[in-house]
Parts: C-alpha cells; structure tokens; sequence
C-alpha cells in the first residue's frame, strides 16, 4: 500500500477567479476544493444544506487561508434555492466564473428491494439537482460570454457495484447532462467537464460504509489506497483552470482502479 503524496503548493491557477462550490461543508470532495481553489487565488461561495456544518467550513477555511468566504445554504432539490443561491454567489463575487456541482447522495439497496422513494431521491439530489445548477449556472455565464462548470460524477457510471444502481444510474446521467451541456454551451465560451473519482477517503465515508467494503473497494485501487479528497479536488481545479481551455465534455477519471 503507497502512502498518500505530499499535500501541494499552490501555483495560483484560478488567480483573480470567482468560484462557487456545492456540498462544500464537510470533509469531503467539496470541502477539499474549496480550499484548494482559495489557495489557487480564487474567491470562493460555499453553499451545502446542512447550515450549521457550512458555518464550521467557512471557520476552517478562513483558518487556512485568512479570508471568510460567503456562505449560502441551499436545497438543490428546491429550485428557489438554487436560484438564489446563483444570484447570491454572482453578487458577492461581481459575477461567477466557475460552478463545481458536488452535491450528490448515495446509499445502499438492491434493486428487487429498492422503493421507488430509495431511487427517486437520490436521482433528485445526484443527477436532477446537478441539472437545476447547471441550469441556473448557464443563465449566468452564457450572457457573460464566459465560465466553467465542473461536475462530480463517478467511475461508478461505468462500472458495475452491487445495491448502487441509483447512484450508479444518476451518475451515468450527470456524465451525459456533462456531455450536452457542453456542445449546447461552446459557442458562448462556457466549458462544461467532470470528475469520475473512485474512492476518496473521509471521515463521513466511513461512517457510512462498512469496514469490510472498504477493504473490498481499496483493495481494487492500483495504489493500495483510496485517494485524497484534495486529489480529486486538484483535477477538478485543472478543469476550471486556464490550463483546459480546449477541454469541454470531458469525463475525467481520477482513479487507480483496476480494470
């Protein structure tokens, strides 16, 4: 088993770049790039639904980088919310140059048992609320003539995992929303990519998981090891960057997993 890599320096790829990051409170994926977009130079919106978990990101990140970002809370299954969530970002930042839709729910069901409740929410959540923010993203950016949008999706949508056909399903969807939105959104200079990680490791992951899946899915993982949420956190930085300018519609895994 490797050991994870030094945590990076930061070469200020989003310099003088407005970002708004979805399920950012946490530990997580959204967590880890919000902080690494700030480190990167950029101005940062959190927004999640847990409130007060939002307010403790906010009070970390200002911690590891001296500067307190707006919050907003926000439902992405509530298009209210979504909206004001947008306008909210675009105002305090004079505009939103990137959009990282990380929020997304799992769970663990068979489909012979799976309700229709099980699957409708997590499809709501995972693929319909990442639809509503890119809707609302691209309302935003298409008039701007420019912008980014980042969506997290999963190697899941590729391969096959018992009691994950919703999440699966959802995030085969977020792939191909990627995909349209892009070609619908090159013409007015507005990208459209997505991350595909495997196994990131946080502490929330593992209190949802059992021990013994956790072995089972780090034990398919070339490196020995689930990845850092700041190593996902860096592709998805690159794709907001300048540095991928003539990428839009892609999937881009970030994963050690074997095929």
């Amino acid at each position: 088993m490797s050991t994870a890599p030094p945590y990076p320096a930061a070469h200020r790829l989003l310099e003088g770049k407005s970002v708004l990051v979805t399920a950012a409170a946490g530990t997580g994926i959204g967590f880890a790039t919000a902080r690494r977009c700030a480190e990167e130079g950029a101005r940062v919106v959190l927004s999640d639904v847990h409130e007060r978990r939002l307010s403790a990101a906010a009070d970390e990140l200002e911690k590891l980088t001296g500067k307190r970002p707006t919050i907003v809370p926000c439902d992405v299954t509530v298009e209210d919310q979504v909206q004001r969530m947008i306008d909210t970002a675009a105002t305090a930042m004079d505009g939103i140059d990137v959009l990282v839709n990380n929020a997304g729910l799992g769970g663990t069901a068979k489909v012979v048992d799976m309700t229709d409740a099980q699957w409708s929410r997590v499809l709501d959540i995972t693929l319909t609320g990442t639809f509503r923010c890119t809707r609302a993203a691209l309302k935003h950016m298409i008039p701007r003539g420019r912008g980014a949008i980042v969506n997290n999706a999963s190697v899941l949508a590729w391969r096959a995992q018992e009691g994950q056909a919703h999440y699966a399903a959802a995030k085969a969807g977020v792939m191909a929303l990627t995909r349209c939105a892009a070609v619908e959104a090159a013409s007015a200079g507005v990208r459209v990519n997505a991350v595909a990680p495997s196994l990131a490791m946080h502490p929330f992951l593992a209190k949802v998981t059992t021990e013994e899946t956790l072995r089972d899915l780090t034990a398919k993982e070339a490196f020995g090891r689930g990845a850092e949420p700041w190593e996902v956190a860096n592709v998805i930085v690159f794709l907001a960057s300048e540095y991928s300018t003539y990428m839009t519609g892609e999937i881009v895994s970030v994963s050690s997993q074997r095929a």
